[in-house]
């Protein structure tokens, strides 16, 4: 499973202090989602994606029917911590003042992989890694979505396949896959409340970004933009 942040590329900024913040936002909200689903192991985070998988010994059919669970409760950490910041951050640089522009669409698929060692990193790789990452850039008209290949579709409750809307898919490579997609629009978990912060909680958390990106905002560490091609080159 991937879950990919719609309108990040919107959302960085040439300027090094939005770039600065942009990446600790982002950070915070992939981490709110790996957090939410803790039956599933974290593979890579992708610049502004994170995948996961469930390893062969849990992936029996159930696993499979429950993938729209686990992109629910990603998509509630997701909008519940953008709210979070939202309540509590001050800081008026671009990046901050658009977080609540932010979303996220999932794609989930069911395949064969092997394992590949690099030093001390285990990554996932094969044709089936690839369909799933090809699988991000789709052509879903709604911009929160769950996609699914054929393979998850069938596994899905009967209630979850009337709402499903097939979709047949060009991968690049790997020709046609057929794919069915849900508005996350109307079944979606409701965030958790947000308390009303204090100036001092409000305060407490702007200092926080700014103090975490300062050494980035000041060229102590080299910025770099998430590069999906290179992410998805080295599944291949």
């Amino acid at each position: 499973m991937l879950a990919d942040i719609v309108g990040y590329t919107r959302f960085m900024r040439l300027h090094r202090m939005n770039l600065a913040h942009s990446q600790d936002i982002t950070g915070r909200l992939l981490e709110a989602m790996v957090d939410a689903v803790p039956s599933l192991e974290l593979v890579e985070i992708e610049g502004d994606a994170v995948f996961l998988y469930a390893p062969q010994v849990t992936a029996d059919e159930v696993a499979i029917a429950a993938s729209l669970e686990f992109a629910l409760a990603m998509h509630q950490a997701f909008h519940t911590r953008q709210q979070w910041m939202i309540a509590r951050n001050m800081c008026v640089c671009d990046a901050c003042r658009q977080i609540e522009r932010l979303r996220v669409k999932f794609v989930a698929h069911v395949g064969e992989v092997a394992t590949q060692a690099i030093r001390t990193r285990t990554k996932l790789v094969g044709v089936d890694v690839i369909a799933a990452h090809r699988m991000l850039k789709n052509s879903v008209p709604v911009p929160e979505h769950f996609l699914m290949s054929e393979s998850i579709y069938e596994a899905c409750d009967p209630g979850l396949r009337e709402r499903a809307v097939r979709i047949d898919q060009e991968l690049e490579g790997l020709g046609t896959m057929k794919a069915y997609f849900v508005d996350l629009d109307g079944i979606a978990l409701e965030p958790a409340p947000t308390p009303n912060p204090t100036f001092a909680a409000r305060l407490g958390e702007t200092l926080g970004v700014i103090g975490r990106c300062s050494p980035r905002v000041a060229g102590i560490r080299k910025l770099r933009a998430p590069d999906r091609a290179a992410a998805e080159q080295s599944t291949t």
